[in-house]
C-alpha cells in the first residue's frame, strides 16, 4: 500500500503514512455508569491505544499523531497515568502528543511525564518536528486551558513553504457554534492558503470527538475521539450528537514539489463501546414488540449505553410488557435509562381490559384512582407503577 520511509515513487518525490487521532481524554468518567461498566469503558479505551498501533502496523504508518487531549485532565490518579503511558510507549511507531484544552502543558502537566518516555514526543511547541529527512510535524500546542489566539496560525507564522511533507496538528475550532468571533477560532482560510502554498500539506485537528473533514480542500480532518465519549442522537429528523466517534484515519501525503501534494484520508473503525438516544412511539403490543427488538438487536450490549424515550398511549397489557421487558434488560446493558424530559408515555386501559379486571370493592377503586394520577401531568409514572403492580396481583393465581 506504501512505499518504504526511505523510498520515492520519482526523484525528489515524498511520501508517508501515518495514524491521525485525539482525543483519547484518559480519566474520564460517565454518571450514568456503574462501577462495573465504568471499569469496562476505562479498560476499552486503554485497548483502543493498542488498535492504533495494529493499524499502524497492517497499513505501514510511520508514526501516530494525537491531536490534543490525551487525558480528560491534569490532575488524574497516578494509576491513569502510567497505565496510559506504558500503552503508549509500546506502540509499533513513534506517537507525537499535542497538549489540548483538558491537559495544557503547564508546570505539572499529565504530559511533562510522557515526555520522558523513548517512543513518545510531546508537541511542546511550534518549532518544526523532523520525524525523518522529507517529513516534519508542527504542533500548535496549548499553554493554558484556555487559548488566547488562533494557535494553528501562530505556529504558521515564519514557516515558508518546502518540498518536505510537513503536518500541522492543533487543537480547537474553526467555527464558533455560538456565532461569536472568538480570539482563539482557528482561521480556516488562513489553513487552506498554507496548504495550497505548499507550507503544509495536511491538518490533523483535534476537539471535536466526531471524525469528518473541515472545509472543502479534504487536507484538514477531525479525526473524532478513538472510543465513543457521547451519545449519538437517532430520533427521526434530528441525527446529532456524537455520530462519527470510534474511528481513527490513515492518511497518506504524496509530495512532488512545494506546489504539488496529493493527499488521502480513509477512515478505520477502532472503538468498541456505543452511546445511543433512541426515541420510540407507541400505541399497541406491536409497537412495543418493535421496541424491544431493536434493544436486542445490539449485539454487545455490555459496551452499549442506550438512554431513551417513549411516546404515546397503551393499554395495561402493553403497559406490562413494555416494562417488564424493559427491566429484563437494564443489567444486560452498559447503562439502558429513561431519557426523562423527552417521556411521555400514557396508560390507558380498554374497555375490555377494564371489564375483565378481576378487582372489586376497594381494590377496584384504587385502581380507578391511580389511572386518573396516571393520565396526570405529573406523578404519571409512580402511578403507573403502582397500575401495572396492581394489574398484575390481580392476574397471579389465589
Amino acid at each position: 500500500m506504501t512505499s518504504s520511509p526511505q523510498s520515492a515513487t520519482s526523484a525528489g518525490t515524498q511520501h508517508v503514512t501515518f495514524i491521525h487521532s485525539s482525543d483519547f481524554q484518559l480519566g474520564m468518567t460517565r454518571w450514568f455508569l456503574d462501577d462495573d461498566a465504568q471499569s469496562r469503558f476505562d479498560d476499552s479505551r486503554l485497548r483502543a491505544i493498542r488498535r492504533l498501533g495494529d493499524l499502524a502496523t497492517e497499513t505501514g504508518a510511520e508514526f501516530i499523531v494525537v491531536a490534543g487531549d490525551v487525558f480528560d485532565a491534569n490532575a488524574l490518579k497516578a494509576q491513569t497515568m502510567d497505565r496510559a503511558l506504558e500503552e503508549l510507549d509500546a506502540l509499533p511507531v513513534p506517537v507525537y502528543l499535542l497538549p489540548g484544552n483538558h491537559d495544557p502543558l503547564v508546570p505539572g502537566a499529565a504530559l511533562e511525564r510522557a515526555g520522558q518516555r523513548d517512543n513518545i514526543t510531546v508537541l511542546a511547541d511550534s518549532t518544526p518536528v523532523e520525524v525523518r529527512p522529507g517529513v516534519e510535524i508542527v504542533g500548535a500546542p496549548l499553554l493554558a486551558r484556555y487559548a488566547t489566539e488562533d494557535l494553528a496560525a501562530a505556529a504558521l507564522a515564519g514557516l515558508e513553504s518546502t518540498d518536505s511533507i510537513r503536518i500541522l496538528v492543533a487543537h480547537g475550532q474553526c467555527e464558533d457554534r455560538s456565532g461569536d468571533n472568538k480570539p482563539d477560532r482557528i482561521d480556516l482560510p488562513g489553513l487552506e492558503a498554507a496548504l495550497n502554498a505548499g507550507t503544509i500539506d495536511y491538518v490533523a485537528m483535534g476537539d471535536t470527538h466526531s471524525a469528518g473533514p473541515v472545509g472543502t480542500s479534504g487536507r484538514v480532518w477531525f479525526s473524532g475521539a478513538p472510543e465513543v465519549t457521547d451519545f449519538h442522537d437517532r430520533r427521526e429528523g434530528v441525527e446529532g450528537g456524537e455520530v462519527n466517534s470510534g474511528k481513527a484515519l490513515v492518511g497518506e501525503v504524496e509530495k512532488e514539489s512545494a506546489a504539488t501534494a496529493h493527499v488521502s484520508v480513509g477512515e478505520r473503525v477502532v472503538g468498541e463501546w456505543t452511546f445511543d438516544a433512541l426515541h420510540f412511539e407507541v400505541a399497541d403490543a406491536a409497537d412495543v414488540d418493535a421496541l424491544l427488538e431493536r434493544l436486542e438487536s445490539y449485539p454487545e450490549k455490555a459496551r452499549t449505553v442506550v438512554k431513551y424515550s417513549i411516546a404515546g398511549t397503551l393499554g395495561l397489557e402493553a403497559t406490562r410488557a413494555l416494562e417488564e421487558g424493559i427491566a429484563a434488560k437494564e443489567n444486560v446493558f452498559g447503562a439502558l435509562f429513561e431519557r426523562e424530559r423527552l417521556m411521555d408515555l400514557h396508560l390507558e386501559p380498554s374497555d375490555e381490559e377494564l371489564a375483565n379486571l378481576p378487582l372489586t370493592g376497594y381494590a377496584r377503586d384504587a385502581m380507578s384512582s391511580l389511572l386518573d394520577m396516571a393520565a396526570a401531568p405529573f406523578g404519571a409514572e409512580p402511578a403507573r407503577d403502582a397500575v401495572n403492580l396492581l394489574f398484575r396481583l390481580s392476574k397471579e393465581p389465589n
